[in-house]
């Protein structure tokens, strides 16, 4: 023991801290919460291992156990007569863990050989901070055995589906086509995408510490195919739409052109063709011009094939009857500062002949007879400036502008489809009307069941048959489409030839277009022809879009097995009424 001077020596023991005592009461109390708490972990390794073993054991299989999904076949879609458009095939994926990929030169290699793809590539996708990637999608279930049989720790694969298009660039635009995770993108394909695409299922697995799975557990859920769809299009017409538009441009040189073909009795879509087209089995290096269904996405002005309809206005508002005498002499009219001109100049014609010749100021002076709201009315009866609600993508509904806005000069060239904007499934809708004793029927993509479907009246039968009746005069000699008759058949129909606009003023480029229907005497089908752009010397609807139309409807025909109408010889021209009135 040290001692400093000045200082008294103690004992250790005899320290006043040491020698003070503590409550009993604290004591115990530390020993009544020591044992309290070993009570509780006793309470709880009892209840979790005991009364609740579920919470161990979700934390225990989520370091081993996994579910996986399990991919649902999306489902085919086919033609009216269950012929494959669409059909999903098996494939597979491989994918990686990259914190578990630990490959040899070589093995990157072999791995790399077999996904078609560069080592260099592949080492990148593996070199990253990720947990999980693809390294390949939708390859052959033989790649993927070999790529199993390499046996690379950290590779693994699933099972899933690629979509397959035996019709090609054919029916491309009508199917469409999804994309590599089996959505809908274009089409029938994006339309009825929730009814195609199924419910996935799943299975549990358990994996080892590299992702590789040692032992499957069982299945979950089953997975639930989608749904068929089966579309109203037959097969046979749209190679036959499809075929003789693609032969049409090529001849004419043009730019662009659609088909569409309808029943009348139930405005199923039985073609729908456009070109330019694409092959949706192989669509790299795909543009936008190529993606255009322009049948439904694309408007134009319909020129002459919209002066049946002014004309059946005007008769069923009393105002003109057939034989009405109309003075288009000298082959042009003014209205305020602008000029309407036919192309070729008449001059006295029946209501009759104005369609038959196709005059614009014949078409116009018969509008001057209309009130605005009226004409305006039709247009939107028949389905102008409204979306086709086909379910399409893009769909567009046109434009027609409100009455209150028209000017004399506006309604004059509407009369004769300028200054107006439809789609070509538009127009081939609004034609129902002639074809079906003045009612419109909306269209449909899939199979109608009901063989009579209502549709909207917009005129009287009896004005629907005499319009009807003028639309046979206009592809007989001396109309403007002799070049659309068909053997056997009587057809009606009517001829468009417009300017197209660019830049907001009229160019000296064209859209040819055609409208018909056949057989005439109980009309079964309706084709609409567009051709953009001719520019191989001729660009009238009579020369241009006509002919398609008469190898299509022919042919279609004679398809379905429609009985002709008439003897197999060469029509003749019926006699123009005899004049009655002049105005």
């Amino acid at each position: 023991m040290m001692r400093f001077k000045g200082q008294v020596a103690h004992k250790f023991a005899e320290c006043p801290l040491l020698q003070m005592r503590l409550p009993p009461w604290r004591s115990r109390l530390m020993a009544l919460l020591i044992l309290g708490s070993f009570g509780v972990l006793i309470g709880r390794a009892f209840y979790l291992q005991t009364l609740n073993t579920d919470f161990l054991q979700e934390k225990g299989e989520s370091r081993y156990r996994r579910d996986i999904e399990i991919s649902a076949s999306r489902g085919r879609i086919a033609d009216r007569h269950g012929d494959v458009l669409a059909i999903s095939t098996p494939m597979k994926s491989i994918w990686a863990i990259p914190p578990a990929t630990t490959l040899t030169p070589v093995q990157a290699r072999q791995l790399a050989a077999l996904l078609e793809t560069d080592v260099k590539q592949l080492t990148q996708k593996l070199n990253t901070d990720k947990t999980f990637v693809f390294l390949r999608r939708q390859i052959p279930p033989a790649v993927a055995d070999q790529v199993a049989a390499l046996k690379l720790p950290g590779i693994g694969q699933d099972k899933e589906y690629r979509r397959f298009y035996p019709t090609g660039e054919m029916t491309a635009h009508m199917v469409g086509f999804t994309g590599v995770d089996d959505k809908g993108l274009e089409g029938v394909e994006l339309a009825f995408h929730r009814q195609l695409l199924g419910q996935p299922g799943s299975r549990s697995v358990i994996k080892d510490r590299r992702g590789q799975i040692v032992e499957d557990v069982g299945s979950i859920k089953p997975p639930q195919d989608g749904k068929e769809i089966r579309l109203a299009l037959d097969s046979k017409i749209q190679y036959l739409a499809y075929s003789h538009l693609k032969q049409a441009i090529a001849d004419n040189n043009a730019k662009a052109g659609g088909v569409v073909v309808l029943d009348v009795r139930t405005g199923e879509i039985l073609a729908l063709a456009n070109w330019p087209t694409y092959n949706p089995n192989n669509r790299e290096g795909l543009s936008g011009s190529q993606l255009r269904n322009r049948a439904v996405t694309d408007t134009f002005e319909p020129g002459s094939t919209l002066k049946p309809f002014t004309i059946a206005l005007g008769i069923e508002a009393g105002k003109v009857r057939s034989d009405t005498i109309i003075n288009c002499a000298p082959g042009r009219l003014t209205i305020g500062n602008a000029t309407i001109s036919d192309a070729h100049p008449h001059g006295a014609l029946s209501v009759a002949e104005v369609i038959q010749k196709s005059s614009n100021v014949g078409a116009a002076k018969i509008a001057a007879m209309l009130p605005p709201q009226k004409m305006w009315q039709m247009f939107d009866d028949v389905g102008f400036g409204q979306v086709p609600r086909l379910g399409f993508p893009g769909e567009v509904s046109g434009r027609v502008r409100p009455w209150k806005n028209w000017r004399p000069i506006e309604q004059a060239t509407m009369a004769y489809g300028h200054g107006i904007s439809v789609s070509l499934i538009q127009l081939a809708r609004a034609y129902t009307a002639f074809a079906r004793d003045g009612d419109v029927l909306p269209l449909s993509l899939t199979q109608v069941e009901s063989s009579t479907p209502s549709g909207v009246s917009v005129f009287s039968p009896k004005t629907a048959r005499e319009v009807r009746s003028m639309l046979e005069m206009a592809v007989l000699p001396g109309g403007t489409a002799p070049k659309a008759q068909i053997p056997g058949y009587r057809v009606a129909g009517k001829t468009g030839t417009a300017h197209k606009l660019v830049g907001g003023r009229y160019a000296n480029k064209y859209v040819s277009s055609f409208v018909g229907l056949a057989p005439a005497s109980d009309p079964r089908l309706i084709v609409a022809v567009m051709i953009d752009e001719p520019s191989a010397g001729k660009h009238y609807g009579g020369d241009v879009a006509a002919p398609v139309f008469a190898t299509v409807m022919g042919s279609s025909l004679r398809t379905l097995g429609i009985t002709p109408d008439v003897p197999l010889v060469v029509a003749q021209s019926p006699k123009a009424p005899t004049p009655k009135a002049r105005l």
